[in-house]
C-alpha cells in the first residue's frame, strides 16, 4: 500500500493560526503589504498553539533528568511525555525507540553512525543532501532517478538482488520530495527492502507536516523528521524506529545522560556502562523546549483532523498547478508526471528568467517569500533541468546575473497555515512578472539577487 491522499471537502477546515500572519514588509515600489510566507518546505511558521504551549511552560523550565526539585521533575515528565506523544503521532510499534535530535540531518547522521560494519546502503540520487550524504563510512550504491513510482521499486529490487545477501543493508528514501512534492511509494519500497533482507529509513521531513505518517502501516524500520518543518521552530528533530542497531552502537555523543555508570579502573582508565534506552544517543542537556514544541505540533495537527488539513492543502495544490499551467513560460518540475500525488511543494522555472531574479522580484515587489536554488538536492534538480552535473549553480547561490538563464529553480511551498490570499497573490504575481516584467532593476550581491537601490524603477 502506497502513501495516498484522501480527497475531502476543504471547506470543513480553515487555515491553522500561525505566527507572522499579520507581519507587514516593505515593497521596493513603495508601501507595505502583509508578508506571504510560501517557503514552508524550508521552515514552516510556528503554529500559534505551539507558541502558546511553550510560553505557558517556559516559567517552569528546569533541568531534565538531573534534579530532584519540582521544576526539574516537571520538566522531566514533560520531556518523556513528549516522547510518548511523538511515538503515538508516528504510530510507533511497542518496541520502537524515539530519539530526540537536532534535525532530520542530525537524525540520519546518528543512524549512519549506528549502522553495523560492512553495511550496504542504497539511496536514490533524488534525495535531499540530509539523506544523500551521511553514509560516508558505508558501502553506498546511488540509484538513478526513477521516472515512475513503479520504476522506483523495480530499480531498488534490481540493486538489492545484486548485493551481498549475507551482510546488513539499509535503504534510505524520502516520503515526499523537497523539490517536486511528489509522494514516493514508501510501503512498496519497504516491502522490497524487507524481501531482500534489508532495512529502510524514511526521510519524512517533507511528508510529516503534510500527511499522516504511520511507521507500522508503512512497515519502515526508522523515520526521521525535523520540528522546524512541522510548525515547531526550536531546533529539534526525531529519529524513531527499531532499537537494536541503536543499542548496539557507540553513543552518538559521549557524555552525561548517555552513561548509566562511570568508574575508574585500577590501570587508570575508565569503564562506562551506557544506557540502552533512547538516552544512549541524547547526551548532554536536551532541548526541552524544542522537544515539547514538536509534541505540541503533533497534538495540534492530530486534533485539527489531518484528513481535513490534507484535503484543504490538496485544493491549494490544484489551484497553484492550474494557475501556473495558464502561463506558457512556466515549466513545473516533476519526476512522476502530472498525475502523481504530491504535497504542497512545487518547483518550476520560467523561460527567459534567471530563477534568482524572479524570486527576488516576488519578494521585493509583491511581499512573497519563496525559495530559489537547488534546494540542497543538487543531483535531482540538475536531472530535472537536464543539465550536466558540472554546470554552474549552487544551493541558494546562483551565479547567473539577472536576466540570464540560471541552472536553478524556484520553489513555492505551503501548508496548514496558508491563507487563500497568499496563493491568489502568488499566481497574480507570476502572471504579471512574466507578461509585464519586473518594475525594478536588480543586481547580484554576495551571491543573491537584490533590488538595486541606486536605480530608478523601470517604466
Amino acid at each position: 500500500m502506497s502513501v495516498s491522499i484522501t480527497a475531502l471537502d476543504p471547506s470543513v477546515c480553515a487555515p491553522l493560526p500561525v505566527l507572522g500572519q499579520d507581519v507587514t514588509v516593505p515593497l521596493v515600489t513603495g508601501g507595505e503589504v502583509t508578508y506571504a510566507a510560501l517557503d514552508y518546505a524550508a521552515s514552516a511558521p510556528a503554529l500559534q498553539r505551539v507558541w502558546d504551549d511553550v510560553a505557558a511552560y517556559a516559567p517552569y523550565y528546569g533541568s531534565v533528568h538531573r534534579g530532584a526539585g519540582y521544576l526539574s521533575q516537571l520538566s522531566t515528565d514533560l520531556f518523556e511525555n513528549s516522547r510518548s506523544t511523538v511515538a503515538e503521532f508516528l504510530g510507533c510499534r511497542p518496541e520502537d525507540q524515539v530519539v530526540f535530535t537536532r534535525s532530520t540531518t542530525d537524525s540520519l547522521n546518528l543512524l549512519a553512525a549506528a549502522i553495523p560494519a560492512n553495511c550496504q546502503v542504497f539511496v536514490y540520487e533524488t534525495e535531499h543532501h540530509a539523506s544523500l550524504l551521511p553514509w560516508r563510512d558505508a558501502q553506498v550504491t546511488y540509484l538513478n532517478a526513477p521516472r515512475t513510482p513503479g520504476q522506483a521499486v523495480e530499480t531498488l529490487e534490481r540493486a538489492l538482488a545484486d548485493r551481498d545477501p549475507y551482510g546488513p543493508a539499509l535503504v534510505c528514501v524520502t516520503g515526499a520530495s523537497n523539490v517536486t512534492g511528489e509522494l514516493w511509494p514508501v510501503r512498496e519500497l519497504a516491502a522490497a527492502a524487507h524481501a531482500h533482507g534489508a532495512r529502510i529509513v524514511l526521510d519524512a521531513a517533507q511528508l510529516a507536516p503534510h500527511h499522516p505518517v504511520d511507521i507500522a502501516e508503512l512497515d519502515v524500520d526508522w523515520v526521521a523528521f525535523s520540528g522546524h518543518k512541522l510548525y515547531a521552530p526550536f531546533g529539534s528533530g526525531v529519529l524513531a524506529g527499531r532499537a537494536d542497531w541503536l543499542q548496539a552502537a557507540e553513543p552518538y555523543l559521549a557524555g552525561g545522560g548517555a552513561s548509566r555508570k562511570v568508574a575508574r579502573r585500577a590501570d587508570g582508565g575508565v569503564d562506562v556502562d551506557w544506557h540502552t534506552t533512547a538516552a544512549r544517543h541524547e547526551a548532554g542537556s536536551p532541548n526541552v523546549i524544542g522537544v515539547y514544541s514538536i509534541a505540541s505540533a503533533c497534538k495540534a495537527l492530530t486534533e485539527a483532523g489531518f484528513d481535513n488539513l490534507v484535503a484543504r492543502e490538496q485544493e491549494l495544490v490544484s489551484r497553484v498547478r492550474e494557475g501556473l499551467a495558464e502561463v506558457p513560460e512556466v515549466q513545473v518540475l516533476s519526476l512522476f508526471g502530472d498525475d502523481a500525488p504530491r504535497v504542497g511543494v512545487i518547483s518550476f522555472v520560467v523561460r527567459g528568467w534567471n530563477s534568482s531574479h524572479f524570486a527576488a522580484a516576488l519578494s521585493a515587489e509583491y511581499g512573497i517569500g519563496v525559495r530559489d536554488g537547488l534546494f540542497c538536492a543538487h543531483p535531482l534538480v540538475r536531472t530535472l533541468l537536464g543539465s550536466d552535473p558540472q554546470d554552474p549553480g549552487e544551493c541558494g547561490a546562483p551565479e547567473a546575473e539577472p536576466g540570464e538563464r540560471s541552472l536553478n529553480a524556484i520553489r513555492v511551498s505551503f501548508g496548514a497555515g496558508t491563507p487563500d490570499e497568499h496563493i491568489d497573490r502568488f499566481l497574480r504575481a507570476v502572471t504579471e512578472l512574466v507578461r509585464e516584467g519586473a518594475q525594478w532593476k536588480y543586481r547580484t550581491e554576495d551571491g543573491r539577487c537584490v533590488p538595486d537601490r541606486g536605480e530608478a524603477p523601470q517604466v
